[in-house]
This record gives structure tokens, sequence and C-alpha cells, in this order.
């Protein structure tokens, strides 16, 4: 945390967090990785607590705050609890400008309400079997027939997937434009011809329920097109930034906690005699893991900071995703390395951490996407 971005309230509010963490989740967070989802009754806990849409207006049961500060302080302390299957961070930070700036009064009233109280836990539907970053590969569609969408389709690796209530589903509307012609349309639970498929297995995150999601004639109210037809992909675009800032803010709160927990042990595990922490190498390695962690915090503040003033730049949200995720985990690798065959056991948080954080280089859009983005903003 840096003194110079966040003021008192933002500390307030992180220890609002951290008892909130402390007595809903910590407690039952092995239960959940072994059941593969958490329980339901946390998303009613979070937002009687305040924890969810806290930049939605109060008039929806919203804290009001637009200060995406309050979104990274509870990330923040949800990695630092290590309660990895919180899937509050997509609600909050992926979906929740989706609903507050693209919809109409009518949609905000009807879905803002249990947005804010954890009634109505949401999620986003853009990747497919065949189809992750590139929106042109697509092929769920929305076929308009008179007052309703009729989608087809499937969509997978889709976070909340299982307990969402509301789905924003990216499917094509003009399949000749390509990438477009997608909308985004949301899916309601019960919706007929909308169901879900398997509880997908994942090498980490195993609390967070990840699912498939089908749509065989599923029908939708033309009242349920968020934003303007044929304009996904801008809206998409428009708030992909915000995302990335959201998962960096992941990332350095990951790596400041993996290299804390990993001094604490390089100071008290011995061998031959000295702590560990005292030999050349691992003290020249924490050293550099130190200094990359101190500048990743540096930027990262920096770009929320940004984000705040409305100038965050695409580009610079993709410096941040692929810098800092990859830096989480070549820090998580190194530290797993430094506990030796402790670091290997899972009852070791070092060992869950290095599971949970490998996929932050891949959603959100891969290493890859992000350096191409950059490389296309240096005119390349």
């Amino acid at each position: 945390m840096d003194q110079h971005l966040y003021e008192p309230v933002h500390g307030e509010f992180r220890e609002l967090c951290r008892e909130f963490l402390a007595r809903e989740a910590v407690p039952h967070h092995d239960r959940w990785e072994a059941a593969g989802i958490v329980d339901r009754a946390v998303w009613r806990a979070a937002g009687a607590a305040g924890l969810l849409g806290t930049d939605v207006d109060e008039a929806y049961g919203g804290g009001g705050q637009r200060d995406f500060r309050f979104n990274a302080v509870l990330v923040e302390e949800i990695v630092a609890s290590g309660c990895s299957g919180l899937g509050f961070g997509l609600h909050n930070d992926v979906v929740a400008p989706y609903l507050t700036e693209l919809t109409t009064e009518a949609q905000r009233a009807r879905w803002l309400p249990g947005f804010c109280s954890g009634e109505l836990v949401t999620a986003i539907a853009m990747s497919e079997p065949g189809a992750g970053s590139d929106l042109a590969g697509v092929r769920t569609s929305a076929v308009r027939d008179g007052d309703e969408w009729v989608l087809n389709g499937q969509k997978t690796f889709i976070t909340n997937g299982e307990l969402a209530d509301l789905v924003l589903v990216v499917a094509k509307t003009a399949p000749e434009q390509g990438a477009h012609g997608v909308s985004l349309i949301a899916v309601e639970t019960g919706t007929p011809g909308f169901s879900r498929g398997r509880r997908l297995a994942k090498v980490g995150l195993k609390a967070n329920d990840t699912a498939e999601l089908f749509f065989d004639d599923c029908r939708v109210p033309v009242e349920n097109l968020v934003g303007a037809e044929n304009q996904g992909f801008y809206h998409l675009m428009g708030n992909l930034p915000r995302e990335r800032l959201s998962i960096a803010v992941g990332a350095v709160a990951a790596a400041e906690r993996l290299l804390a927990v990993t001094l604490d042990y390089a100071r008290s595990r011995e061998a031959f005699g000295r702590p560990i922490g005292s030999f050349q190498h691992n003290r020249f390695l924490l050293a550099e893991l130190d200094t990359e962690v101190t500048i990743a915090r540096t930027f990262l503040n920096h770009c929320v900071a940004e984000y705040n003033a409305g100038r965050l730049s695409v580009t610079d949200a993709a410096k941040a995703k692929w810098w800092t995720t990859e830096l989480q985990n070549r820090v998580a690798d190194r530290c797993v390395q430094l506990h030796g065959g402790y670091g290997y056991m899972l009852e070791y948080p070092v060992a869950r951490a290095w599971l949970d954080g490998r996929v932050q280089t891949i959603y959100g859009g891969t290493t890859e996407i992000m350096k191409e983005i950059i490389g296309r903003g240096l005119g390349l």
C-alpha cells in the first residue's frame, strides 16, 4: 500500500475488508476449495457489508464512490487473505461498468440493487472453445425474432459461471461484420435454452467456480441488449483496461505477499548452521525480487491514479497487466524454490499461490496479446 495513493478513508475500508474476510471467508475456504465453489451466502454477506458495487450509485444500493482505489483495496485484501475463490473482482471490476455505463434506466433499476446486495451474481461470457481474445472467431449467434433475441452457441472458462444469475454474453448479431458485428446480451438464470455444463477442473483457483455455458435456441427479450447493437467490440475494448488493471492489482498484491512470507522463512529456516537467507545467492535473489516488486507497485499505483483521472491508456493497461503477472509467476517460482520441499506442500501458502497465480498471464488477455497491443502502440 502506498500512503501517497491511498487516503484515510481507504484505510478504513481496508480494515472493513480484512475483518469481513477473516470472519466470512478464511474459516470456510478449505471447504470451498474441496467443493469447487463458494457458498452463495458469502455473496449476500459481502453485499450487506458494502463490499459489492462500491462505484454504483447509492440510489441502487451501491457505495456511490467513483474511485477505483476502493476496488483495488478489496482485491489486495482478498489476495492477502488467501481466499482465491471469491469472484468479487470479476463482479465489481469487470461487469460493473457495463451495468452502470451502458444500461438503460429500466435495466439499472432491474439489476443493480441485486448486484450490490449480493443477491444477483454476475459474469461475462466471451471465451469459446474455439475463440479467446479474437472476437472475430466468436461463433455464438443472436438472431432477432420479433421482440426476442434467439441465442445459440457455447461459452467456456466462464468465471462465476455456475453461480451467476446474470451473464453478459458476447454474441454475433451481424456475422458479416466479423469482430465489429458483436453485441452484448444479458441472459438471466432460468431462461429457457440457457444451461450450464460441467464444473471445470482447474490447476488452481479451485474454489472459484468456472463453468461451460450453453445456449440452445435461448430466447431473450430485446430489452436485454446491453449497450448498442453491433457495438460490442467497442464496449469491450473500452472496458478491458479496467479489467487488466484489476488483474495487475492482484498480481502485485500476490507478489508482495509471497515475498513477505518467503523473507520470514529465509530468516528462520537454517541450513548448515545459518539462516538460508544469509547465503549470498539467496540474499541477492531476494534483493532482486524485492526491487522488482517495488518497481511494479510504483507503476501500478501510477496506473490506478491515471485510471481514476480518466487517463489510463490501453497501452499502459497492457504494460501493467503483462509485466506484473509475469513478475507474480516469477516470484512464486523462486519462492517455492527457496522453501525447498515445503514449498511443494499445499499446506504452505507459497504452493497454493504458485498454482493460483499461473492463470494470471492467460486470462484478461495473454502476455502475448499484451505485447501485441504495446507494439501496435509503438506504431509497429
